[in-house]
């Protein structure tokens, strides 16, 4: 293998989060920490405040028998709540498994059960249900701990609720009232800290090992990079039951900034103007509908329509010259602060007006999009990390980024290309220890000297830029031997066509490439109204060979820019769109591939019945 890159340099401040949140609380204890919703009204707590909780949860734990690295589980939607039994559980000497709210009962006993999970925090009477259901699967399981609501009479025995437990606390640190510290100075390094059973685009979730060093790294890893500091503000309403959350509250704490915390989508852009944050951090799909919308809403016809494109070539033409590092002078950036004013101050303000930039991560993002924003004015970091990376592996700078690629390494981690196929393979203090119970696949993931075999391909720049190319399981290879990237294709159709939700490109062992996709609701029914299509349900709108025909052209021009073995050939609408609840989408709102083709097998064979094109 090639030489790996010399990691960059930093210092190590952190031993642990449960640590760094005391040396935190000791330095601005009247600080604000945490903005949170109660019903429609927003309310904030001071760091001070945040530890007072924190420390009783974790005396709470302790009183009901807690021994270190034991296993205690949160199966919640993203609040604050989480964010604060997760510090208790750590503080406490505990190891949090994290369980996906979205996820099945049996999903949610089988990770339980696999992790010997002693307890578990539960958000409402929704998540009791589930466990209920499966409670003799998981014997290890010895109390409940309800945030909202309270448990009925069949379950009194097995649930408590959160204030229940924080009483207990209280009156355990009373006996003892430094309980809790003692236990958070014990804290090691080789601790484990976190279980996060990955969701997997096939298979049953694989619990990922990480150790208080894994999340200490990633603290002083987001120090060292500047990415936030104490006068931001963070909303925060990605799922914490995954990696990219769970970084993001490291960062947090080493920073000092507020965070504002609301994991309900549905209120994302509602929020938004109410928290005016000036970071957030999202998966590429968030980017994809803003996009869209925006495109849609441009197409009005008329002076509108003229001004939005003038101002978006001339935003083009900064990001160019901001893209090489230089600020635009004279005639541009006139034309700028005009552009500004009439169209890029609308496009910031959907987001809240303050956001220095946004934070991609996840999934891929496609260059075009990241543009656009660019030249509206809006900077979009992209980063790259897997859960058994502990999240924060790769990210483009304020002041240092390439867009189409996830940035350049973070300080502490070392990469390294497989010379046979171009693999990434990385290491760092934040690499998992391993999978849970599962040698032959901790083998197959982690070299004997610990480099992470990630399955992404990827290639660097002269800069030291990283771009993903592929997953390297994702590759299609055609009947003609070409290798295709499909999500190269994805990303250029979906930033191509403001109707697309979803698109899955196949082709593997095909003589030419298909596609199925899926179109924005909003925008289709739009479009549908438009043309005097009334009276049809969305998926009777997207049968009509109307809209085919109006997606064509798209595709065309996608077709313009790619090889000939890669052009699709042929598309195909899916009835609706593709979810989380179907087991389509992981709940961090990744495709899963080979569950979609295996779905809409008949409709991707059709495409190919009796047809000559080739390659």
């Amino acid at each position: 293998m090639p030489e790996s890159t010399a990691p960059e340099r930093m210092t190590r401040k952190t031993t642990s989060i449960a640590q760094l949140l005391a040396t935190r609380v000791a330095e601005t204890p009247e600080r604000e920490a945490y903005r949170y919703p109660v019903g429609e009204e927003w309310r904030s707590m001071t760091w001070k405040q945040a530890h007072e909780r924190v420390k009783a949860m974790a005396a709470g734990l302790l009183s009901l028998g807690l021994h270190r690295e034991e296993r205690v589980g949160i199966l919640s939607n993203t609040r604050v709540e989480w964010l604060l039994c997760d510090l208790g559980i750590l503080s406490a000497g505990g190891a949090t498994t994290t369980v996906y709210p979205s996820s099945t009962s049996e999903e949610c006993a089988y990770i339980l059960a696999d992790s010997e999970t002693k307890y578990v925090f539960i958000e409402d009477t929704t998540q009791l249900a589930k466990l209920s259901k499966h409670r003799a699967e998981i014997p290890s399981v010895k109390k409940l701990i309800m945030i909202d609501g309270s448990p009925g009479a069949p379950d009194r025995d097995w649930v408590m609720t959160l204030s229940e437990l924080e009483a207990a606390g209280a009156a355990w640190l009373e006996k003892d009232p430094k309980a809790v510290d003692e236990i958070v100075a014990g804290i090691k390094p080789e601790h484990l800290a976190t279980l996060i059973y990955t969701s997997g685009t096939t298979g049953k979730p694989k619990g990922v090992r990480l150790l208080h060093e894994c999340w200490a790294y990633t603290a002083d890893a987001m120090d060292a990079t500047r990415l936030m500091d104490a006068d931001d503000v963070q909303y925060l309403w990605l799922p914490m039951s995954h990696s990219f959350g769970k970084v993001l509250m490291a960062g947090h704490i080493a920073s000092g900034s507020v965070c504002a915390v609301d994991g309900r989508i549905p209120k994302i852009v509602e929020n938004l103007a109410v928290v005016k944050p000036t970071i957030m951090a999202a998966v590429p799909r968030i980017f994809e509908k803003v996009y869209n919308k925006i495109l849609e809403g441009a197409k009005q016809g008329g002076l509108k329509q003229t001004i939005f494109e003038w101002a978006v070539g001339v935003g083009k033409a900064g990001s160019k010259v901001r893209q090489a590092g230089k600020e635009p002078g004279g005639f541009l950036a006139l034309k700028l602060k005009i552009a500004d004013k009439l169209v890029f101050s609308k496009v910031k303000a959907r987001f809240g007006g303050r956001v220095k930039y946004f934070i991609s991560g996840s999934a891929p993002l496609s260059r075009e999009i990241a543009e656009f924003f660019h030249a509206c004015d809006i900077l979009i970091l992209e980063g790259y990390g897997l859960t058994e990376s502990s999240a924060a592996s790769f990210v483009n700078r304020p002041t240092k980024y390439a867009f189409g690629t996830v940035g350049v390494p973070m300080p502490g981690t070392e990469l390294k290309l497989a010379p046979e196929d171009g693999e990434i393979l990385m290491k760092s203090p934040g690499i998992m220890q391993g999978y849970h119970n599962l040698p032959d696949q901790t083998a197959e993931a982690l070299t004997d000297d610990r480099w992470l075999r990630t399955g992404d391909i990827g290639e660097v720049d002269e800069h030291g830029f990283l771009r993903i190319t592929d997953r390297k399981k994702d590759l299609i290879k055609t009947s003609g031997g070409k290798y295709i990237a499909p999500q190269h294709i994805e990303g250029k159709l979906k930033a191509g066509c403001p109707y697309l939700s979803q698109v899955i490109v196949h082709g593997d062992k095909r003589n030419f490439v298909t596609a199925l996709i899926t179109l924005d609701e909003e925008s289709a029914m739009k479009w549908a109204k438009g043309q005097g299509i009334d009276g049809k349900t969305y998926s009777e709108v997207v049968q009509l060979p109307e809209v085919k025909a109006m997606l064509s052209p798209y595709f065309d021009e996608v077709n313009k820019t790619l090889a000939k073995y890669e052009t699709v050939k042929q598309f195909q609408i899916l009835p609706k769109d593709l979810s989380v609840d179907e087991g389509e989408l992981t709940p961090s709102l990744k495709v899963k591939r080979k569950v979609v083709e295996k779905k809409y097998a008949t409709l991707l064979d059709k495409m190919y019945e009796g047809a000559l094109a080739s390659e």
